[in-house]
C-alpha cells in the first residue's frame, strides 16, 4: 500500500501509466500481449511516456491515424521533420518484401542507418520463420473512398502481432507463410507499394509491411504533398526502354510518387524516384525495369544482411 501511495504521489500521466505496469504485472489485469509489450519496453519507457504512445497507436490505431491526417495539413515543417524521424519507412521492392517472409532462421541486423537515413534506426531482429498477422489499413478506413481490399497490413514478429491479434480479433488474422506470400503477390498486381516500417517508440524496431495506395496511404501524402521525409528509397531507380515504351501513360498513372511523366516515351524523374517497382509491374510491354543506383542508398535485402 505504502508503495501505491508513492506512485500516485508522483503524480501526472507517468504515476498513472507506472501504477498500470504495477497493477498488470502483479495483479494480471491486462491482457498478456499489453503485458509483453509494456514488459519489452521496460521501465524507462513506461516513465517517459513512450510506451504509452505505443499502446495507444496500436490499440487504437485508426483513430490515430485520422488525427495525424486531419493535423497534417497544419503542420510546420520541424514538426514534420520531427515525427519522421521517429516513424518513418523503407521502400522495399517484391522480391524483398517476400525475402523478409520467408526467413528460415533468426538474423540479428546492426547499423541499419545505411539502409533507413534515421538517427533512432541502428538495431533490428529477425525472427525466421517470422509471426505475421495481417490488419486492417487505417490509412484506407481513414478515407471517405478508400481502396479495397483493407485488410493489408502485415505486423511482422512479437510482441506486435500478439497485440494487434489480441485486441483487434474481429479485424485480424495469422497468416501461414504462403497467405502471406499471396497477399504480397496480390498487393504489387493491384499496383500497390510494398514499404517496411520502423518506430523508435517502438522498441527501436521493424514491425510492419505495409501495402500503400497512392490514394489513402498517410505516409505517401505526407512525403508527395507536403515534403514530409517519411520514406527512404529503396536503393533502386526505375529505367525506361525507349525502344519498348509505346508513351501509353500506365506506369505515370501508376506511381505513386508522381515520378514519371509521358511524351513520346516515358520519363523518370530520378530525384522524386523511390525504386518502388510499381511501374514496373503495371507497364503492359515490359519497357520499365528497377536498376540498382547507390546514390538511392541500400536495399533492405535480408539476405544480404546477415
Amino acid at each position: 500500500m505504502h508503495g501505491m501511495i508513492v506512485l500516485i504521489a508522483m503524480g501526472g500521466v507517468a504515476g498513472a501509466v507506472l501504477l498500470l505496469w504495477v497493477f498488470g504485472e502483479r495483479w494480471r489485469l491486462l491482457r498478456p500481449s499489453t503485458r509483453e509489450l509494456m514488459r519489452e519496453q521496460g521501465l524507462k519507457n513506461m516513465l517517459n511516456l513512450k510506451a504509452l504512445d505505443s499502446y495507444v497507436y496500436m490499440r487504437w490505431v485508426k483513430q490515430y491515424v485520422k488525427i495525424l491526417l486531419r493535423a497534417l495539413p497544419f503542420s510546420s515543417e520541424r514538426g514534420r521533420n520531427k515525427l519522421h524521424d521517429k516513424y518513418h519507412g523503407k521502400v522495399i521492392t517484391h522480391d524483398h518484401a517476400r525475402a523478409i517472409i520467408t526467413l528460415n532462421k533468426s538474423i540479428p541486423l546492426r547499423d541499419l542507418e545505411q539502409v533507413i537515413p534515421y538517427p533512432t534506426a541502428r538495431d533490428l531482429v529477425l525472427t525466421g520463420p517470422p509471426d505475421v498477422v495481417v490488419t486492417e489499413c487505417s490509412c484506407r478506413h481513414a478515407r471517405p473512398n478508400y481502396c479495397e481490399p483493407t485488410q493489408v497490413c502485415m505486423l511482422i514478429g512479437k510482441p506486435f502481432s500478439d497485440f494487434v491479434l489480441e485486441h483487434h480479433p474481429k479485424t485480424s488474422r495469422r497468416l501461414a507463410q504462403s497467405e502471406a506470400l499471396e497477399l504480397l503477390r496480390q498487393e504489387h498486381e493491384r499496383g500497390h507499394l510494398h514499404s517496411a516500417w520502423f518506430r523508435d517508440i517502438q522498441l527501436n524496431r521493424f514491425y510492419s509491411i505495409c501495402n500503400c495506395c497512392k490514394c489513402c496511404c498517410l505516409g505517401l501524402e505526407a512525403m508527395v504533398k507536403y515534403g514530409a521525409p517519411s520514406l527512404a528509397s529503396s536503393g533502386y531507380v526505375a529505367h525506361v526502354d525507349t525502344s519498348q515504351c509505346d508513351a501509353c501513360g500506365k506506369c505515370g498513372n501508376a506511381c505513386p510518387f508522381e515520378a514519371i511523366k509521358t511524351d513520346k516515351a516515358a520519363v523518370v524523374q530520378w530525384e522524386k524516384c523511390m525504386g518502388c517497382g510499381v511501374c514496373v509491374s503495371q507497364c503492359p510491354n515490359e519497357a520499365v525495369s528497377l536498376v540498382r543506383d547507390e546514390k538511392k542508398g541500400v536495399p533492405f535485402d535480408v539476405r544480404l544482411m546477415v
